[in-house]
């Protein structure tokens, strides 16, 4: 079965019981990781119970597909429904979970897929999407949008509001990886302690040193021309298992702040000035970085940067050549550019 957009959060709070495995897919892994864990707590509270819970990777299903049906029809000697992990499913396992569902062992085991970015031609995709009992949900990278609805829902789970300026900065700095901005929320709780309201200098004290610059570092150096930066940084993002295209994404949103503060200079503005007016706001650490950016990249030099990395996107989507290359490829390209200048 294919979810529709707008049936995926109504199916993560209230899963039809009749579904026994449910694929988990697409470059935002920090969201599959989130979704795997949202519908594996709706099986068992306690995701590390022995009993009840059974972890294996993809490469395991393909090389004994018995173990899949196995698990899932063994009883818990606690009792209560039990819960399958798998991780890192690709194609080689879709003939197991196909013997799985035709027709799935008795019994009421969940089995939850994680997979990664997985094309419309994918084997085990479109098994999930076709089963009567198996479910596919997609996960792409949130915009800031919807970012910021989910972290406001994460803070109110702790009490927690959070000013407009606040949220604004949380989705802007976290888009990306569902997983991370749910660390950081986390992190925020704890920091905020007994007040109920998050400030905007509350973010920026918590996070600002983090995840602000986890995943933008491997971007500010491109746009700053530091080769060896960028080099380490994409590779220990890569190492990590980051997927590309929240990377290309990030840059894509750098590159329109650097175009929209080019055109408040081109109107009569300060860098300074420009660079303040953002919202939204940039982190007081990194402003003297972006108005550096600012001058170094004229108008026409960030029109050919964003049109690169609108390219490189489309190219992770359409070519066969491996993500991670393109991405390293035109963030490459723009650090020469930026070396130039």
């Amino acid at each position: 079965m294919k979810l529709q957009a707008r049936a995926i959060d109504g199916f993560l709070r209230n899963p039809d019981p009749a579904i026994r495995a449910v694929l988990l897919y697409g470059p935002d892994g920090g969201l599959v990781r989130d979704r795997a864990q949202q519908l594996g707590r709706k099986v068992v509270e306690d995701l590390a119970d022995p009993f009840r819970v059974a972890e294996f990777l993809g490469r395991a299903v393909a090389d004994d597909p018995a173990r899949l049906a196995d698990e899932a029809a063994a009883l818990s000697f606690t009792g209560g429904r039990r819960l399958i992990r798998v991780r890192e499913a690709e194609d080689n396992s879709a003939a197991a979970f196909a013997a799985f569902l035709d027709p799935p062992p008795p019994g009421d085991s969940l089995v939850v897929v994680e997979s990664g970015d997985l094309g419309a031609r994918s084997k085990l995709r479109l098994l999930f999407e076709g089963a009567d009992k198996a479910v596919a949900i997609p996960c792409y990278v949130e915009d800031e949008a919807s970012l910021g609805r989910v972290i406001a829902d994460l803070l109110h789970a702790h009490g927690l509001s959070a000013d407009p300026d606040a949220l604004e900065f949380l989705s802007g700095h976290l888009v990306g990886d569902r997983m991370v901005a749910r660390g950081e929320v986390d992190k925020l709780a704890l920091y905020v302690g007994a007040a109920k309201r998050v400030r905007l200098e509350d973010v920026q004290a918590c996070i600002g040193d983090s995840a602000a610059l986890s995943m933008d570092e491997p971007i500010w150096a491109a746009a700053e021309g530091d080769f060896a930066t960028l080099d380490r940084s994409l590779a220990r993002l890569f190492a990590e298992g980051t997927s590309p295209v929240p990377i290309l994404r990030g840059a894509q949103r750098h590159f329109q702040r650097l175009h929209l503060i080019g055109g408040q200079i081109a109107a009569g503005k300060s860098a300074e000035a420009a660079v303040e007016s953002l919202r939204p706001p940039v982190f007081f650490k990194l402003k003297s970085r972006l108005i550096g950016q600012a001058r170094r990249w004229s108008p026409n030099l960030v029109r050919q940067a964003l049109e690169r990395l609108v390219d490189a996107e489309a190219d992770c989507k359409k070519t066969h050549m491996p993500d991670e290359t393109i991405c390293a490829r035109v963030l490459f390209q723009l650090a020469s550019l930026a070396a130039r200048r």
